[in-house]
């Protein structure tokens, strides 16, 4: 499926992801070692057990890019000209080795761009969820958008 134009989009617009995808512990020690994140609530099992976790919880901002990314087919997908922003990133629940997240997106708001007519700024929400249905992350984000072709 192909992204949405900003002609396609409305205030309200929610949209459930069918994308899902069980988080491994090769994502989080990949993600936190390429992004030169020694955190060892990421990477060291035996200190994670100490904490009020007692595991290894996932990187958050690996969670923030799998939501985001989980969301593109149904909305931006080639047809969004940048992202201009993200928001008030939330993680009200931490993500463990094995979890499956899933996405919600709703679209906050929008408006015609006032220097370029063939684009739009549009406001989205994003929502991860967890197998069990928990919150996990949260997050705006602003994209600038192509409107439908002439």
């Amino acid at each position: 499926m192909t992204g949405r134009y900003f002609e396609d989009l409305h205030e309200g617009q929610t949209f459930d992801h069918a994308l899902r995808r069980t988080v491994t512990e090769m994502d989080n020690v990949l993600f936190s070692a390429l992004t030169l994140n020694p955190q060892p609530l990421h990477l060291d099992e035996e200190y994670a057990k100490t904490t009020e976790f007692g595991q290894r919880i996932v990187n958050s901002l690996f969670t923030l890019g799998l939501m985001i990314g989980m969301t593109v087919s149904d909305t931006t997908l080639g047809t969004t000209i940048a992202n201009l922003g993200i928001s008030k990133a939330d993680f009200p629940k931490p993500v463990f080795h094995g979890d499956t997240l899933r996405a919600r997106s709703v679209v906050c708001s929008l408006r015609a761009s006032r220097s370029r007519p063939e684009a739009g700024v549009v406001e989205f929400e994003h929502h991860a969820l967890n197998q069990r249905d928990e919150t996990v992350a949260t997050c705006r984000r602003i994209a600038f958008m192509k409107r439908r072709p002439k």
